[in-house]
């Protein structure tokens, strides 16, 4: 008499399908809509913020038309355009990225690659509590401290380069400390460690047999950074670093300490300047009407850019993730 096992196929369903939901348990289900409805929540209270804003602007864009992308700022005139303030945040955050990144980078996988992990934590520490140091401080140590330390080496720089067709157009003579490039450096410091922590625990998931087969195979720190860390963590740098873009566009009361409060564009990085914040934060306590219209206008614009930053971020990070599946 002969007997038949029958095996089962690992790769086949244990039983018969059904949703996931039936299974679940009345805490998870319940847990499921109040995360649905917290998600939700922001979401609406996003959308109510636009259009409220969008409404009490609505004066300036309607009486400017196209004019609002003009460079002339002048309240006493009725004449509104923010092309001046638009390109001040830009050029302050540009700044910023320039010299954050490269920098929060090299932090991030000095504690995670190269330094001990004794020796990483209290220097983590130091990171984390920076972040969390008040913009008004950084503003107030940049007006009275760095603003006029740093207008000396301006000084120097604008007399080397002056008459150097591109340098002397970028580092032009200082009229003073405040200007866009100090704006950009206070705003390096501050997402600075925005960008490290984030990094940092981006890089810190990279699965070690990685790092390990690369040093197998004979690579360098270098190509094994090159090869296993970066494909796998580019994405999440790459939120991180428009997070820190984020931060550094919509930052106000230490720009509007340290840039000058000038509404001009010119190439002169050691030129005063002003930001969308700034502005706004400088101005809106004396505004009314179209004035006031104008500032609210300016603050749906940083709304409109912001969203527009988020959306590049999460078409990069999404492509990064396909090219790092394919």
């Amino acid at each position: 008499m002969s007997t038949v096992t029958q095996r089962a196929d690992p790769a086949g369903t244990a039983g018969p399908a059904r949703p996931l939901s039936e299974r679940r348990p009345l805490g998870d289900r319940t847990f499921q809509v109040i995360a649905l409805a917290s998600g939700l929540l922001v979401l609406v209270i996003l959308v109510l913020i636009a259009v409220s804003t969008t409404q009490r602007a609505s004066l300036w864009f309607s009486t400017e038309g196209w004019g609002i992308f003009g460079k002339i700022w002048n309240p006493a005139a009725n004449q509104f355009g923010a092309l001046s303030f638009i390109y001040g945040t830009a050029i302050t955050s540009v700044i910023a990225l320039i010299m954050a990144v490269p920098v929060s980078l090299g932090i991030a996988l000095l504690l995670t690659e190269v330094v001990p992990y004794r020796w990483a934590r209290p220097i983590v520490y130091v990171i984390d509590l920076l972040a969390v140091v008040p913009s008004v401080v950084w503003g107030l140590w940049g007006i009275l401290v760095f603003a006029p330390w740093i207008a000396h080496i301006y000084s120097d720089i604008g007399s080397a380069v002056n008459g150097v067709p591109v340098l002397g157009a970028l580092f032009g003579p200082p009229t003073s400390g405040a200007s866009f490039f100090t704006a950009g450096i206070i705003l390096a410091f501050m997402i600075t460690p925005i960008v490290t922590s984030l990094s940092r625990e981006v890089i810190a998931t990279v699965p070690a047999i990685d790092k390990e087969g690369a040093y197998a195979l004979g690579a360098t720190r270098l190509e094994m950074i090159r090869g296993a860390i970066w494909p796998h963590s580019k994405g999440g740098i790459t939120g991180a670093v428009l997070l820190g873009l984020g931060r550094a566009m919509g930052e106000t009361i230490a720009v509007a300490l340290v840039i000058g409060s000038s509404a001009t564009i010119t190439s002169h990085l050691f030129a005063p300047g002003d930001s969308m914040p700034a502005v706004i934060a400088n101005q809106f306590g004396e505004a009314s009407g179209l004035f006031r219209s104008a500032l609210m206008g300016l603050g749906v614009l940083l709304f409109v850019f912001t969203i527009i930053i988020n959306i590049i971020a999460r078409a990069i990070v999404g492509r990064s993730a396909e090219q790092g599946t394919a």
